[in-house]
């Protein structure tokens, strides 16, 4: 099941199955921006409760031409803080993170978020 899009300014988001997306239009080349533009929309229009359990996130940028001067372990640190608690409990329960960078046919960021199912 797909849902619609949530949001109309610079961050949307929808779930697809299990997963949650989250888009970010327009890139910086300051990671500490997206924490609270992501916390703020996921405070004012994400209605879900977060969840326990494994979670992968997959966090992937697209730029256009060079790409900008951001450290991807700084966007990943001040996304999942953004997130946390909205749709997980701690950020303890990332069970795998990919962060990527790579070029696209536009300036965004993705964020998937679902459960990471369990083994055995």
């Amino acid at each position: 099941m797909t849902a619609g899009w949530i949001g109309i300014g610079k961050v949307r988001a929808r779930e697809v199955g299990d997963a949650v997306e989250i888009t970010i239009d327009g890139l910086t080349t300051q990671a500490k921006y997206y924490k609270p533009l992501v916390y703020e929309f996921m405070r004012k229009e994400w209605s879900s409760r977060p969840s326990y359990g494994d979670y992968t996130v997959e966090i992937l940028m697209e730029h256009v031409g060079d790409p900008p001067w951001l450290d991807l372990d700084n966007l990943a640190k001040a996304l999942l803080d953004a997130i946390k608690g909205y749709l997980f409990h701690d950020d303890a329960q990332v069970a795998r993170l990919l962060v990527e960078r790579r070029e696209g046919e536009r300036e965004r960021i993705t964020i998937r978020v679902f459960p990471r199912p369990s083994v055995g």
